[in-house]
Formats: C-alpha cells, structure tokens, sequence
C-alpha cells in the first residue's frame, strides 16, 4: 500500500514540475526552472522508490497519467488553455486506464 501512496504523491509532482518548467519560458526565468527540476527530481525519486513494490508497466503509465491529467486540468482552470468537452472527454478516457491499472494490480 505504501508504494501507491509514494506513486499518487509521484504523479501529482509530475504536474507540478512540468507546469513550472512551463512557467520557467525556455529556463528564462530562474526560480520557474529550479521548483521545475528540483519538483522533477523529487518526483523521479519517489517513482524509484515506489517501483520497488509495483510493476514498472503499471506504475509508469499510471505515474504519467495522473501527471498529465493534472496538468490538463491546471493548463485550463490556472492557465487559461482551452477546454473543450472532446479535450476532457480524452482525458476522461486516460484516467480510465489509470483507474484500470490500478484495479487490475490490486
């Protein structure tokens, strides 16, 4: 149960990361660039940790799942990217597989 935890907290930094390297335009900007490699650091450290009880498949797709759902979401709600219901209607469909994932390794 532990190694999912580690996952879940995994995935939600790997939105953090990519929206702050975002934020960071081309590393031009110096703390955007440092909270993004050092979120993405911390991120790859727990996916490392929590590989150790799951299978690598699972927690991967998983880990990039919840990452990019997140970013979705944060792109739209704080970033002011577009929405469309086909755009959330695929990301629906990615959280699926997540779910899945997560039902079928128990």
């Amino acid at each position: 149960m532990a190694a999912w935890g580690l996952l879940l907290v995994a995935a939600l930094l790997e939105a953090v990361w990519a929206v702050a390297l975002k934020q960071s335009e081309g590393f031009t900007r110096l703390w955007p660039g440092v909270v993004g490699v050092g979120v993405a650091l911390l991120s790859f450290v727990l996916l490392t940790f929590a590989l150790t009880g799951l299978p690598v498949g699972s927690a991967y797709a998983i880990w990039v799942g919840i990452g990019a759902a997140g970013v979705f979401v944060t792109g739209v709600l704080a970033l002011g990217e577009p929405f469309s219901a086909a755009r959330a209607g695929c990301v629906a469909l990615i959280l699926a597989g997540v779910a899945g994932l997560r039902l079928l390794e128990g």
